[in-house]
């Protein structure tokens, strides 16, 4: 029989490095991470994302970096954030109920075009919910594209 898994509330916040305190999961399980430059305020929060959403951001992360090995990281907003210049992203990703959210930051200009629309008329998403399969290819086809667009400011 199958294993039931546990609810984002169900699940303890992992710790930090260094025995600080747990990281305060928000809705949807997107863990509350100080805003932060660099590697570490990224690793932080994965390591804190419950569930089957934690190896696919995991995952996620290691496709941006092998597709953009000079990327900048960040996480604003409890979002890791992409770029390829400091305070200009090209993409983030966070935690909602039922999926984790891929926002790229100028979507329609991809090819394909990333199938969730946004009320931004340039931002595009991708859904990735718990028995989906990751189409790596595109994601790093899209990853590529992504860093090759001007910035986003946030």
């Amino acid at each position: 029989m199958a294993k039931a898994i546990p609810s984002p509330k169900a699940v303890a916040p992992r710790h930090r490095a260094g025995g600080k305190a747990a990281v305060k999961l928000l809705s949807g399980g997107n863990p509350q991470i100080a805003k932060g430059y660099g590697e570490e305020p990224v690793q932080a929060y994965l390591q804190a994302i419950p569930d089957w959403k934690h190896a696919v951001a995991v995952e996620l992360d290691t496709l941006i970096t092998r597709a953009v090995p000079k990327v900048l990281k960040a996480v604003k907003w409890n979002t890791p954030m992409y770029g390829m210049e400091e305070n200009l992203y090209f993409m983030g990703f966070h935690m909602t109920k039922n999926y984790i959210k891929v926002a790229f930051f100028h979507g329609a200009l991809l090819e394909p075009l990333p199938p969730d629309a946004s009320t931004r008329k340039l931002v595009r998403y991708l859904h990735i919910r718990e028995k989906d399969v990751l189409d790596k290819k595109q994601i790093t086809a899209w990853v590529k594209q992504a860093a090759k667009l001007p910035g986003e400011k946030m």
